[in-house]
């Protein structure tokens, strides 16, 4: 698997595999920034987030982007998550990994809410 692949298939996993999944593959002191009202969040606070790492049913990354330049890549997306009882989340995305030793770690993750 190429390391493009491997950074979107550990994107995917954020999404669809929970808290114990993300936090396995996110760096000591990640900084993530995401929608009111959780804002930005660093360290520990990342995994008391209700918002950080929810189970989606269904994952749909598109108009996606990755700049790799050494140990550091940026991926870029839009996404269309689903969860059964609640309404199709949209938002465009940005996740920074870092390769640490042979082992892509997320530093930082935003998401924009579209609508």
């Amino acid at each position: 698997m190429t390391a493009d692949n491997t950074l979107w298939d550990l994107e995917e996993r954020f999404w669809t595999q929970g808290a114990d999944s993300a936090r396995h593959a996110t760096a000591k002191g990640a900084v993530f920034v995401l929608p009111f009202p959780a804002g930005i969040i660093q360290g520990d606070a990342l995994w008391r987030e209700k918002d950080v790492a929810q189970r989606w049913r269904s994952v749909v990354m598109s108009e996606r982007y990755l700049s790799h330049q050494k140990d550091i890549a940026v991926l870029a997306y839009r996404v269309s998550a689903e969860r059964r009882g609640e309404p199709i989340y949209q938002a465009l995305c940005t996740s920074t990994y870092l390769n640490d030793d042979g082992k892509w770690q997320r530093l930082a993750h935003q998401q924009t809410p579209l609508g």
